[in-house]
């Protein structure tokens, strides 16, 4: 609740500070960076989508974000990424320098290119190439996809055991029936009579 409550009050902040029109991609990524969401799980599927080669485009990026809730859920993630690289650049670049252009009543690509010294297309590509940059197969792995990977074995050794062992259950299981008898008195301690049954039908 906390974190959702931040995420708006970081709307609130881009709407009452600037007011020019932004792209889904910084204002869904400024709030989501704001309330902190860019957490140890997040930074697993930014690890997962960068290894398995899917970093978007900020087109493909604001797409995502209208998806549905496990597109939208990554989507979060990279805008918020996109953003804390703008952060992380030195002063007088960076946020910073992007409000204060933003204030003055420049467009959005205006600012981004006071703040960065790039155009969109040019920030878009260094934003790419330090997100392959940080997040990694190896990174993932690191970061706790490991553990991951050893339960899912676990887990499939576990269901290939059981599928090996159903046939000599089911084969030690045949022959043997649970013969009715009265129920024991207080001093019995024998079960049930449990034997084999004489396939051949002797009857002896």
């Amino acid at each position: 609740l906390e974190r959702t409550l931040l995420h708006e009050l970081g709307h609130l902040v881009l709407r009452q500070t600037t007011r020019v029109r932004l792209p889904l991609w910084f204002d869904e990524g400024y709030a989501a960076w704001a309330a902190g969401e860019l957490g140890r799980l997040e930074a697993l599927q930014l690890n997962l989508a960068v290894a398995a080669g899917r970093v978007p485009t900020f087109r493909e990026l604001d797409t995502m974000l209208r998806g549905p809730a496990g597109s939208a859920d990554l989507g979060y993630a990279l805008a918020a990424s996109a953003v804390a690289q703008l952060a992380r650049l030195e002063p007088p670049a960076g946020l910073e320098r992007l409000f204060e252009r933003l204030q003055a009543g420049d467009d959005f690509r205006a600012s981004l290119a006071a703040a960065t010294g790039l155009d969109q297309d040019g920030y878009e590509t260094l934003w790419r190439r330090a997100l392959r940059r940080r997040y990694s197969l190896l990174s993932w792995l690191v970061a706790g996809g490991f553990w991951a990977v050893v339960a899912l074995s676990l887990a499939g050794l576990a269901w290939y055991r059981r599928q090996a062992d159903r046939p000599r259950r089911a084969a030690l299981d045949l022959g043997w029936v649970v013969a009715e008898s009265p129920m024991p008195s207080e001093g019995d301690t024998e079960g049930p009579d449990r034997r084999p049954v004489d396939r051949a039908g002797s009857g002896d």
